[in-house]
């Protein structure tokens, strides 16, 4: 069977391997394609591009955005961007402005708790990457002021700690729009994750429909079987496309294979299929 991966990360936000090296994984992995979905960046795309080609694996450009339902904080993944767009290039230059107030903001709250961090320290060791909390729990874990990464976020990072703030994220309908006028299709990311109950999330999901959304991703590494099949249901009512990928970030979430997840992650390359038909029209 060939296997695609549509959810990716490199270092260009917050993976361990650069886009380069996720290619060569993918070909090591017998990966036939995926889509590199960096959070808020395209920065990664020429070079996944120019590794794909050389190695015969397609890489279909895409992004994560975060976005904002009813003030809750939800993943969109765009697939088949025009990365070099300059409208969407100046809409993911002012969204890296806006996590860059965050990421003071959290700055600020870590030195209140006595924890020796700073911007020009994370930037120097991440380099020109989006720096998101991960990089903030990687730090931590590098400088030995905590035991994991884990660690960080349960300590300090996660929605409820001590050091977390929340973004001033794009409305959900915007965020659709904006990957629409990129060229792309918006496929909403994990649903199950955000936790909310199943009428809720059909809410949601069919009130995003009426604004565009184009697919969901039924296909998860962590997702039960039972899961599956609720987002399969969940995408069926609203004629939804299915996308799927692993979310993979290399060491920032060890337990999770490229193209494979948890170990028993399959996306068949029906699914790419089907997905590119939609997006020729």
């Amino acid at each position: 069977m060939n296997l695609v991966d549509l959810h990716v990360h490199s270092t260009a936000s917050d993976g361990t391997l650069t886009p380069s090296e996720v290619i060569c994984l993918a070909k090591k992995n017998h990966i036939s394609a995926l889509a590199l979905t960096d959070h808020d960046t395209v920065d990664g795309i020429d070079e996944a591009l120019m590794a794909g080609k050389r190695l015969q694996v397609e890489v279909i450009p895409g992004i994560e955005l975060s976005c904002s339902y009813m003030q809750k904080e939800i993943h969109m993944v765009g697939l088949f961007i025009d990365h070099k767009d300059t409208t969407f290039q100046e809409e993911l230059n002012q969204m890296r402005r806006t996590r860059e107030l965050r990421n003071e903001e959290m700055v600020k709250r870590f030195q209140e708790h006595h924890i020796a961090i700073s911007l020009s320290a994370l930037r120097e060791r991440f380099g020109n990457a989006v720096i998101t909390r991960a990089h903030f729990a990687r730090y931590l874990y590098e400088q030995g002021m905590v035991s994991s990464v884990r660690e960080a976020f349960d300590r300090y990072l996660n929605d409820h700690g001590p050091c977390f703030v929340p973004r001033d994220n794009m409305p959900c309908e915007k965020t659709i729009q904006l990957i629409h006028d990129a060229g792309g299709i918006a496929i909403l990311a994990h649903p199950v994750l955000y936790k909310m109950s199943s009428t809720a999330l059909y809410d949601m999901v069919s009130h995003l429909k009426k604004h565009g959304l184009d697919g969901i991703e039924a296909i998860y590494s962590t997702y039960t079987p039972a899961d599956e099949v609720q987002i399969r249901k969940l995408a069926r009512e609203n004629n939804l496309l299915i996308s799927g990928g692993s979310d993979f970030h290399g060491t920032n979430k060890p337990h999770i294979a490229l193209g494979n997840g948890k170990r028993n992650l399959k996306v068949p390359f029906d699914v790419l299929t089907n997905l590119r038909r939609y997006h020729s029209g």
